[in-house]
């Protein structure tokens, strides 16, 4: 998710334009929350398949 998604409950306009105060922090706060790194939900599910994958290759090369 990003601001644009956002609207102002003050305003009624998406946080992203920033046309009041409570938009211009709502968007600072939001942009510097997630400055980090993040996994999303499909990068998660191919890491998942990536590593079953590779336990299925090595359990067959096991035995």
């Amino acid at each position: 998710m990003c601001c644009d998604d956002l609207v102002c409950a003050r305003c009624a306009s998406p946080v992203a334009e920033g046309r009041c105060p409570a938009c211009r922090a709502a968007r600072a706060e939001f942009h510097r929350q997630s400055g980090g790194f993040t996994l999303s939900p499909q990068l998660v599910a191919v890491l998942l398949l990536v590593l079953t994958a590779l336990a299925l290759v090595a359990a067959h090369q096991v035995q």
